[in-house]
């Protein structure tokens, strides 16, 4: 989850829009990528139960 506006990256779906195919773990996800909602960093997310 994005800790600056709390949007959730699902791991089941991924964001294939922003070519991260369905199933694509989270820590598989590019250091680079950034939030598709406000733009922060991936060390601006946070590990949540959902």
């Amino acid at each position: 989850m994005c800790l600056i506006c709390g949007w959730i990256y699902d791991e089941a779906a991924g964001l294939p829009e922003e070519g991260i195919p369905a199933g694509t773990r989270w820590e598989d996800v590019s250091m680079n990528w950034v939030c598709p909602e406000c733009g922060a960093r991936k060390d601006d997310f946070e590990m949540v139960q959902v």
